[in-house]
């Protein structure tokens, strides 16, 4: 081996939705430090958020440069970078061109969860073009053709007629490190109607782009969004600028890896845990990874499922080949917001302020206080599960539309089951029903991949929320499926490492970089008690939405 594939660090880089994090992990996958920095979102008039890219570098190299303190920059081997799906406009001389009806030409990013293309994702899907079955079945509003539709259609003058380069955020992040301009494979075939397959097949479609009204970017081979497209973990470029890496505080020349999704990140980083000596293993049950699902649970959840030949899953995304690990088809299914749903409805609740005030007293966070009274209200009324509390209250979760498996961002949230009180209990039982509600919705998509040829016996789980025991437990109550939680917290961020560890040639592929750098922790097991509660509650589930199909319709009907 040369110099720069011998054992030594590695950093990821993770840019979420709310801020970015940066982590250096040696050559086992162990985390040695961590850090997280904010950014910054504006909203306005509901479902528009935007983001500077500006601000996101700045931090990302704050954010290394604090991870890296007390670490000998000399022993970093290399870097990678996630971040959200988000669409990111520049002119022709690089510079950040707005995206904004204000004219800021700071607000130069479209956030994944900005749902302003409506109209333009519905255009689009009504096309039927081929590339639409690679997508489930129908592109979301929240990728990038119908975002950059929306551009042309709406700010043409200020944007569209302007601009030199769109990029999705990961993209963004390896071009400034490298000054490379090469996409991730990832990303323009997850977000953007990229096509590839096992074939050697790597190529834009014309005709979509022409049918759709956005045909100019076939110019100068498609140079605006993407010429040259390279698998995750590939060497970008010659690796770290001079400018890049002084502003990260690493030495030129490191190798970067080409990136990735930040939920692919993590499906990359716990996916492929080695549980050969573990009682899965040894009760005789079989984890071959293409029965895994990858959980990725934060502001929203992700569901990763892979497999050896595509398979078409109505309303959900993919197959797309070698997006998550290469030489895999993968499935994505998803729900827009999780950990922002549960947020949303306990501080929207009169009781919130009291939770949180016996919460502080108590020194513990407000779902551990709302947890913990579950009990107690359980063990009052002699129930053999907190879970039954609620038999007579209800959720249906898309308060942000349906992402899977029913692809449909006009349907709204539902709750059956409420009553003139409103205390602390009334906010603990709301609590419980939200976090089974998008239980159920995972229930659903992992039914929906199952029909379709997948078989997923087991959920590996990571994000945010894999650390809120309540929301793991009840997953595995509804599912009926084990869940295998990473030895390291932070599964995105060692999957972003992973792919600086492929990029520095240490490993041959990202396989073997996950194979050496995932480590599986604990194991939850469904509790077979409330089987047949959450099979009914599931049929439930089921009915809300024909229910609110239903009321649509009569509302449709004339007067």
């Amino acid at each position: 081996m040369d110099a720069t594939s011998q054992p030594g660090l590695f950093i990821g880089v993770d840019v979420g939705t709310g801020s970015v994090r940066a982590a250096v992990v040696d050559d086992s996958g162990a985390i040695l430090a961590t850090t997280s920095r904010p950014i910054r979102t504006w909203q306005s008039g509901g479902d528009i958020y935007e983001q500077s890219s500006d601000n996101i570098w700045e931090e990302c190299c704050l954010a290394v440069k604090e991870a890296m303190q007390g670490q000998d920059s000399e022993k970093v081997r290399g870097i990678g970078f996630d971040a959200t799906c988000s669409l990111v406009a520049m002119d022709t001389n690089f510079q950040p061109i707005t995206v904004s009806s204000s004219g800021d030409n700071n607000r130069n990013i479209i956030l994944w969860m900005d749902h302003r293309a409506h109209e333009q994702a519905n255009l689009i899907n009504s096309t039927n073009h081929d590339v639409l079955q690679y997508v489930g079945g129908t592109v979301s509003l929240e990728m990038e053709p119908p975002k950059l539709l929306w551009l042309k259609q709406n700010l043409k003058a200020e944007c569209w007629d302007k601009a030199g380069h769109f990029f999705d955020l990961p993209d963004f992040l390896t071009w400034k490190a490298t000054g490379a301009l090469s996409r991730s494979l990832c990303s323009v075939v997850c977000k953007w109607t990229y096509q590839a397959d096992r074939t050697g097949r790597k190529e834009w479609s014309d005709s979509f782009w022409e049918q759709i009204g956005l045909g100019e970017l076939k110019e100068n081979n498609y140079a605006k969004i993407g010429s040259t497209v390279l698998s995750p973990g590939e060497p970008v470029g010659s690796g770290l600028t001079n400018q890049a890496a002084s502003e990260l505080g690493l030495k030129p020349g490191t190798p970067v890896g080409a990136s990735i999704i930040d939920a692919h990140a993590g499906g990359l980083g716990v996916v492929g845990a080695d549980i050969s000596s573990h009682s899965l293993v040894k009760a005789g049950k079989e984890d071959a990874i293409t029965t895994r699902l990858a959980l990725i649970c934060g502001t929203s959840s992700c569901h990763m499922a892979i497999s050896t030949q595509p398979t078409f899953v109505p309303g959900v995304w993919g197959p797309y080949f070698s997006a998550m690990v290469p030489g895999y088809w993968l499935n994505e299914g998803g729900q827009s917001a999780s950990g922002k749903l549960i947020d949303h409805v306990l501080e929207t609740h009169p009781a919130y302020r009291m939770a949180q005030d016996e919460a502080d007293k108590g020194g513990v966070t407000v779902y551990q206080y709302l947890h913990n009274l579950l009990q107690t209200m359980a063990a009052a009324q002699n129930l053999s599960s907190p879970a039954e509390l609620t038999r007579d209250f209800h959720i249906w979760p898309d308060f942000h539309g349906n992402r899977s498996p029913l692809a449909d961002s006009s349907l709204k949230g539902m709750i059956s089951g409420l009553s003139l009180s409103a205390v602390v209990e009334d906010l603990a039982v709301l609590y419980l029903a939200t976090v089974q509600a998008i239980a159920h919705g995972t229930r659903h998509i992992i039914s929906s991949m199952d029909t379709a040829g997948h078989c997923i016996s087991t959920l590996y789980a990571c994000g945010g929320l894999s650390k809120n025991p309540l929301f793991v437990q009840t997953h595995a109550d509804v599912t009926g499926l084990p869940i295998v939680l990473p030895k390291e917290s932070e599964s995105v961020l060692i999957g972003a490492s992973i792919l600086g560890a492929r990029a520095s040639g240490l490993y041959p592929t990202v396989q073997d970089a996950m194979h050496a750098m995932c480590k599986a922790g604990d194991v939850i097991q469904p509790d077979a008690r409330v089987k047949q509660f959450h099979d009914n509650k599931h049929r439930v589930f089921l009915r809300m939405v024909e229910h609110q199909r239903e009321y649509r319709q009569i509302m449709q009907q004339p007067q």
